[in-house]
């Protein structure tokens, strides 16, 4: 189509709402959780992980759109902004009542018939009231701190999303006066899930009550010559987005040690309460958190779902879960010599189908190994728990040269990353934190070794590159693809991009990465404007990519441009996605869907055709703008062929195909669910992953397995 013929659409028409679009792959993870045919506990998980998911949905999103939308602190009456507000909450609510409406309707009712109970007060019958009243006055009522408002009481600080409840009281207190209301904070050291004993039971199976049901019991045991009039729980949650102007701190880690304990305390941005809470009540509450009545949030049930997360945790009964996955595993010989087996040719690890075991055992060995002076490595997310850290703290024990580059402004895992930056620095590795004021998102690693006879001897490079974090349980539930190699050119450029996160100094030319904030974007861009050439010669062009989130509109727009020159775009976007696909004129050559399933889907994969060249990247950043040009990110070709295969084999083409677990995307904004047509077989990515990978137990048969000829798509066997 010639560029004056193309549709040019304003702004609000080229593009979805970003905040709806991450709202509406909420509703997809929500769906998990009506869907019959998964295990019981697991629907009850993906309840958890909505509201988890809304948490900081909340913390982060809707407090950057209150933020916007203020006028030192009160809302102003902007009205397109007011309006996305207000379309937000609207969805927000409606969200939050179908999760509830799941739980009560199908979820526990299913777990009552399936033998495991949630027992509340006027369901327990005597034995178990009895018990409860002596654990409440044994564990509960010992932590807990009554405030009775008054001028010398004030309303508490409240935690964010911790547990609370507010009491109406009548009548005068122990001093002859009229306080009427109350505040009691749950104490967070109590668990709130509490198994009841079996022998207490009337019905077979396991039983449970929550820690607020408890108190709820016993609150009128707390005011003494009171009569509790109205009570419920409740919880606030704040805007819990760390800021430090990094312009004037000197020492980085000391500024976010004191910023931590402020997070707590943020913008309040929603408060939830319990359905029945009396309307003074939860209108008190609001006018103390400064809220208005669109963020009150009345739910039938626990305040905070994600806690129901214990009750799958104490359940042993193994046909309400998922059935156990093994990963593959790569046969023992890679490992106990991977520096030779990487000198004969690259690894490709596909997770979780393939154990994350060799990308520890990869910095275990150089750790060990007397050959290896150097390791680097970055570290976003890695947990409170890591052998990968602990193998760098025991390589720099060993006296060699250890630099870990960690990013200590990733979201929720700042105090877990200071603390490894306090280990590692006292282990005696160089500490850095990346460039201030960009996040240090590339997950690369880079292992030197010292090679060949004493008078002839060079550094050799090994390096990682992957998709993921080098976290040990994410790595178990997300996929991701990680790249071994000892490709010279790639182990240079890795080695480069270090000396630029270290030294601050601009970068020198690299073959095969793609660096963001310096030349991801372009490189993007250009390669989409490649394959609209190729198009528009008269010659097949075909654009693939997997991320998690699509919404930079620089690329959008490209994308754009390259599907009105005939390029057949399909995108797999697992969440938000401001792109309209299927516009006449505009993007009809585009498709979009997301896949939802047993694993949280984090690869992302850039595949171009390039005119049978077919350049594959993998990388740690998705299609965003924070991504592009606010964060260090690295994006790394496949270079061998064979692997190529597989990325196509395992990364991409089972996902188009998937009928089970796809979500299309329409011109509107909305996802239709994909399922298999008239006498068609349903296919699910991630079980053909499961069963191809899963058993595999070296690295040929998992070729073979997943990365065969006959599973790879015709335009990338040309």
């Amino acid at each position: 189509m010639k560029p004056e013929t193309r549709t040019e659409l304003a702004r609000p028409a080229m593009f979805l709402d970003r905040e709806l679009s991450q709202l509406a792959f909420n509703r997809r993870v929500l769906a998990q959780a009506e869907d019959p045919a998964i295990p019981l506990l697991e629907r009850l998980r993906y309840l958890c992980i909505v509201s988890s998911n809304l948490d900081e949905f909340f913390e982060v999103r809707v407090a950057s759109l209150l933020a916007a939308a203020s006028v030192d602190g009160v809302l102003s009456e902007h009205p397109s902004l007011t309006a996305n507000l207000n379309r937000v909450s609207a969805e927000c609510h409606a969200l939050v009542t179908r999760q509830y409406e799941i739980l009560n309707t199908e979820v526990l009712p299913l777990l009552q018939d399936a033998g495991i109970h949630i027992v509340r007060h006027s369901q327990r019958n005597e034995a178990q009231r009895a018990w409860v009243k002596e654990y409440f006055e044994r564990e509960v009522r010992p932590l807990l701190t009554p405030i009775g408002l008054d001028p010398a009481h004030p309303f508490p600080q409240v935690v964010n999303k911790s547990l609370n409840f507010i009491v109406a009281l009548s009548g005068k207190d122990a001093f002859g006066r009229g306080t009427a209301i109350a505040i009691i904070k749950a104490p967070r050291v109590l668990p709130r899930i509490i198994p009841l004993p079996t022998e207490l039971s009337d019905t077979p199976g396991m039983s449970f009550c929550l820690l607020s049901s408890v108190i709820h019991a016993h609150i009128a045991d707390l005011f003494a010559g009171r009569e509790v009039m109205a009570y419920s729980q409740f919880r606030v949650t704040r805007d819990s987005d760390l800021w430090v102007d990094e312009d004037e701190v000197k020492n980085l880690r000391q500024a976010l040690k004191g910023e931590l304990l402020g997070r707590q305390f943020g913008r309040s941005v929603r408060l939830e309460v319990a359905k029945n809470c009396p309307p003074e009540l939860s209108q008190f509450l609001l006018d103390q958190f400064g809220l208005d009545k669109t963020r009150l949030y009345q739910v039938d049930g626990p305040v905070n779902l994600v806690r129901l997360n214990e009750i799958a945790e104490h359940s042993k009964n193994p046909a309400l879960r998922f059935a156990p996955f093994i990963p593959g595993v790569l046969n023992k010989s890679v490992n106990n010599d991977i520096f030779a087996t990487l000198r004969r040719h690259d690894m490709l690890l596909h997770h979780p189908f393939q154990s994350f075991q060799t990308v520890i055992d990869f910095v275990r060995s150089a750790a060990n190994d007397p050959c290896v002076v150097a390791i680097k490595q970055t570290v976003y997310r890695t947990g409170m728990n890591s052998d990968l850290m602990e193998a760098l703290i025991l390589a720099a024990r060993l006296g060699k040269e250890v630099t870990v580059v960690v990013e200590l402004l990733a979201r929720f895992d700042e105090e877990a990353n200071i603390n490894w930056a306090d280990k590692l620095e006292q282990a005696g590795a160089q500490v850095v934190y990346g460039v201030v004021g960009l996040k240090t998102h590339a997950k690369i690693a880079l292992v030197i070794r010292r090679e060949g006879s004493s008078g002839n001897s060079a550094l050799r490079y090994y390096a990682h590159l992957g998709t993921g974090n080098y976290h040990p349980t994410t790595t178990k539930f997300y996929t991701d693809f990680g790249l071994l190699t000892s490709n010279p050119e790639l182990g240079r450029d890795v080695n480069e991009v270090f000396m630029h996160l270290t030294s601050l100094a601009k970068p020198h030319k690299l073959h095969h990465i793609w660096l963001a904030p310096f030349a991801l974007q372009e490189q993007i861009i250009k390669a989409i404007r490649n394959e609209a050439k190729i198009a528009k010669s008269g010659k097949p062009a075909r654009i693939i990519v997997k991320v998690n989130a699509l919404v930079d509109e620089s690329v959008i727009r490209a994308l754009y441009s390259a599907s009105q020159d005939g390029v057949r775009i399909d995108l797999i976007v697992r969440g938000a996605c401001t792109l309209r696909p299927g516009v006449p004129g505009l993007s009809e050559n585009i498709r979009v869907r997301s896949i939802i399933g047993r694993f949280l889907e984090h690869s992302r994969i850039y595949y171009f055709r390039n005119d049978l060249a077919h350049d594959i990247y993998l990388g740690s950043a998705d299609w965003m703008n924070r991504n592009l040009f606010r964060r260090i990110e690295v994006a790394f070709p496949v270079l061998d062929r064979a692997l190529k295969r597989r990325v196509m084999a395992e990364g991409l083409n089972p996902y188009l195909k998937d009928n089970v677990n796809a979500w299309e995307l329409e011109a509107d904004g909305q996802y239709h669910r994909r399922k298999p047509r008239a006498k068609q077989a349903p296919f699910s990515a991630q079980k053909h992953l499961m069963h191809a990978l899963g058993t595999a137990t070296d690295e040929s048969q998992m070729t073979v397995a997943a990365g065969n000829e006959r599973t790879v798509p015709k335009e990338a066997r040309e």
